[in-house]
């Protein structure tokens, strides 16, 4: 089925020229672009277009720790930087220009890379990151799933410092935060106002690592990713709920972590998984599993696909869904150019309920009252909620997933 209707318009709150023309909160036509970029649609909606799928991690145990997840985007990078490939990376790090502050900064060494290394869950804007690109460079961009279809918007629009971009790597990525995020949790830690924060990790330690946060008095602040995942109902951002793209479908080079028994139970470390995109980023993947700087294994895509279905549901249809009923109470919501063929009755009650929760949660009195709770009592119980709940809607989430199928509807 196809409908017609005006393309995308650009968003008025936003300064700088690159973004303004091609903006994720009105959304990018995903069709339209997998024509443009891949030269076709892809043969899954879940995962995008795929060359093949590995696990594994970076060879380097260094490189590997730093990682959110196995250090392979961070090693990559490296290499691109070390075979003269690119001239250097636009990456997001935290703790510029203050430690609970993350910005874009563009990184020309392999070390400065790896001081980018981990991941940063509060939002960074990227995109304008490519006004600072030197004439006649070759640059590689790590965005999430939104931005790096923006980027790709406007190098099909012909933005030459977009075209510059030699090399596109992404996460898989699930939610974002608030940077008000931070300041709820020190509140609910009792962490006074006059003791500033002197440094922020996401992912510190052994994979899958916890928040780490210091401050000047000598406080420090451990708290496994399980259980400050509490911050997410309260916290979430819109593009994170309305987003349908969890595998970052346009990078060259999109990595996740492979959750899984095999490997969560392992203790060895971070573990990824690795899915290429382009013959390009397959052929330079394959020359650095051959030379020993990446530890891979092929994997299933199916498989692979399974240790994410949860996230692939909300995305997917979850994303759907919320647009709908933003619209449905005369709200903007992005338009993604495609729909999902059918959404079973069960499905939309689960997100009815999934919905309601963060309304609830994202409002002024509950942000109130989840900063006077001890993160020591509100993180294992959020954890223990969140298994239950993810036992109980399971079903109805993976049911007809593996068969997800869109109808197109262009601009």
């Amino acid at each position: 089925m196809t409908t017609s209707r005006e393309g995308p318009r650009p968003c008025a709150d936003t300064k700088d020229a690159l973004d303004r023309s091609a903006c994720p909160g009105v959304g990018i036509d995903y069709p339209r672009l997998y024509e443009a970029h891949y030269g076709r649609h892809p043969d899954s909606w879940l995962t995008g277009v795929v060359q093949k799928v590995r696990t594994g991690h970076a060879a380097d145990p260094v490189v590997r720790l730093a990682g959110a997840s196995g250090g392979v985007i961070t090693r990559v990078l490296q290499y691109l930087l070390e075979t003269d490939r690119i001239d250097g990376a636009v990456l997001a790090r935290q703790g510029i220009p203050s430690p609970m502050e993350a910005s874009a900064v563009i990184a020309t060494t392999p070390q400065e890379v790896l001081d980018c290394a981990g991941s940063v869950y509060i939002q960074v804007p990227m995109i304008p990151a490519l006004a600072r690109f030197e004439p006649g460079k070759r640059y590689a961009f790590v965005g999430t799933p939104e931005q790096t279809a923006v980027l790709r918007e406007l190098q099909r629009r012909g933005d030459e410092r977009a075209k510059q971009v030699a090399y596109v790597l992404g996460p898989y990525t699930g939610t974002a935060l608030s940077p008000r995020a931070l300041e709820y949790y020190l509140r609910s830690n009792k962490v006074a106002k006059d003791d500033p924060v002197t440094s922020v990790k996401w992912r510190a330690g052994k994979w899958p690592g916890y928040l780490e946060i210091c401050t000047k008095s000598g406080v420090v602040l451990r708290s496994p990713k399980v259980y400050y995942n509490f911050l997410i109902p309260f916290f979430v951002t819109d593009t994170s709920l309305l987003s349908r793209d969890f595998c970052n479908e346009f990078a060259d080079l999109s990595v996740g972590d492979a959750w899984s028994p095999k490997f969560e139970n392992a203790g060895e470390g971070g573990v990824s998984v690795v899915v290429t995109r382009t013959p390009e980023m397959e052929a330079i993947v394959a020359e650095m599993a051959a030379k020993g700087l990446l530890d891979l294994e092929e994997a299933d895509p199916a498989k692979a696909g399974d240790m994410h279905g949860h996230m692939l549901d909300f995305k997917k249809r979850g994303g759907y869904l919320r647009g709908r009923m933003r619209r449905f109470f005369c709200l903007s919501a992005p338009d993604y150019g495609y729909r999902p063929v059918r959404i079973a009755f069960p499905r939309r009650a689960v997100e009815l309920v999934i919905s309601t929760v963060f309304f609830l949660c994202r409002s002024a009195p509950a942000r109130w009252i989840v900063c006077h709770i001890p993160e020591r009592v509100l993180g294992p119980f959020f954890n223990w909620m969140r298994l239950r709940w993810k036992a109980l809607s399971r079903p109805t989430k993976r049911k007809g997933l593996a068969q997800y199928d869109v109808i197109v509807e262009s601009r």
